[in-house]
Formats: C-alpha cells, sequence, structure tokens
C-alpha cells in the first residue's frame, strides 16, 4: 500500500463534484447521525454516502456488507474518495482501508476516535458487561487489543485528521473512568495514532460533536487542504 502522491491528490481536489465521502457512524447510531456534516459536505460540492450499520455484528462483517455498497457508490464519481467517521466508524474506517483499500483513496478525518481503545470499554469487560453494552466489535474497543485485532484494524498509511474534544455531557462519572482531557467517552490522548498528519482539540463533547459547525469548519478545511484551521484550534501535535 502506497500513500497518494500530494501533488496528483491536489489536482483531483479542484473538482469537487467528481470527489465523495463516505460517512461512518459512531456507536448506537445510524447514518442519519451524520446527516448534518452530509449536509455541509454536499453544499461544499461533494458526494456523500451515510450508510448504517449494527455494533452487534463483527468487524470484519461489517466491511464485508459495506464493501459492495461502497464500490457501487464510487462508481458515481472519477475522483478520489474521502472518510469522515465518528467514533466507532473510525475502527470500520480503518478495516475498510485494509480489507479493501478504495481507489483512489483521498483525506479521512476522524470525530472522537478510540484508536488507543477506551477505557470505557475496559470497565465494561471487568463486569462482564462489555459484549452486552458494546456488541461484537467490544475486542476492538479494549485499550489492550490482541495481535489479530490491531492487524485487523491495521496501521495509518494514508492522510489522516483526527479531531478530539475536550467536554463532557456529565462532569462527574467520566472522571472516575477516563484519564483528562476527555470528551465523556473517549480520552483525547486515545484519539492519536502513529501516523496522522494532523491532531485538533475542540471544546466539543462526544456525542454532540458531529452536530457542531466549528467541526464542520474542520472537516471541510482538512478534505481541502490536508491541514485543520489554526485559528480555530486549541492544541495541535502532528
Amino acid at each position: 500500500m502506497t500513500l497518494a502522491h500530494p501533488e496528483t491528490l491536489a489536482k483531483t481536489l479542484d473538482d469537487r463534484a467528481e470527489q465523495g465521502v463516505l460517512l461512518l457512524h459512531g456507536h448506537s447510531r445510524t447514518g442519519r447521525s451524520m446527516g448534518k456534516l452530509s449536509a455541509r459536505l454536499q453544499a461544499a460540492g461533494f458526494r456523500t454516502w451515510a450508510p448504517t450499520y449494527s455494533f452487534r455484528a463483527p468487524l470484519p462483517q461489517v466491511v464485508d456488507r459495506l464493501l459492495p455498497e461502497l464500490a457501487a457508490f464510487k462508481r458515481t464519481f472519477a475522483g478520489p474518495l474521502h472518510i469522515v467517521a465518528h467514533s466507532l466508524g473510525s475502527l470500520v474506517a480503518r478495516a475498510l482501508v485494509v480489507r479493501q483499500r478504495p481507489q483512489p483513496l483521498g483525506r479521512v478525518v476522524m470525530l472522537a476516535p478510540p484508536n488507543g481503545g477506551s477505557e470505557w470499554a475496559d470497565a465494561l469487560s471487568r463486569l462482564r458487561l462489555n459484549r452486552l453494552a458494546l456488541g461484537a466489535m467490544a475486542p476492538q474497543m479494549l485499550t489492550a487489543r490482541s495481535a489479530d485485532d490491531e492487524a485487523l484494524l491495521g496501521p495509518v498509511d494514508f492522510e489522516l485528521g483526527i479531531i478530539a474534544g475536550d467536554r463532557a455531557l456529565d462532569p462527574i462519572l467520566p472522571r472516575l473512568i477516563l484519564p483528562h482531557p476527555h470528551d465523556g467517552k473517549v480520552s483525547v490522548a486515545a484519539t492519536r495514532i502513529a501516523g496522522m498528519s494532523d491532531h485538533v482539540v475542540l471544546p466539543v463533547t462526544h456525542t454532540l460533536m458531529i452536530f457542531n459547525p466549528r467541526v464542520g469548519d474542520q472537516v471541510l478545511a482538512y478534505l481541502g487542504t490536508g491541514r485543520f484551521l489554526g485559528d480555530d484550534v486549541t492544541r495541535r501535535t502532528a
């Protein structure tokens, strides 16, 4: 697998009508949860597709079910396929790229991704509630994954920008589970991963960040330039 040449990708970004964006939702959500982001992207000229999948199904099965429909979506435009993924959808995105890399693959933006797992998943596992609460993807949510699960997700060998949040809807309980700073579900540290090209932290919560206009601004900035907006960044890690 090789990275797209920056100059080649830059040329394709001139015609957004020939670019698509796959939007992957988070845990216990549906494709409709990505509707606001999808509308922003469509208004900017991108074609979008936001499928629904079940967290109750194993990750390889989810990927296998998405691939035929993704191929059909990809046939509707000639340019690169970008990916915008929220939370658990980020792990689906990684597994999809490993299983069958879209050609050409554009840029990827992950919103609050549990790349390093989540301490919530660890806590549920200790209580033997992880399968009930997290479904068949529970093993990939742990902070200590097996070698097989890491291989399933694969390394980051594509252009990746990550947006993390540092606000929580519940200001008390997450403090007992998650290291600070966090968004109520995933710690900022767990969102980072080797190979990412940009990382920002915004004052948003895990659950509501997909509806936040500042997040939408950053998504559009990264898809267009490969960098986040510097004047709206609370922390940048390249």
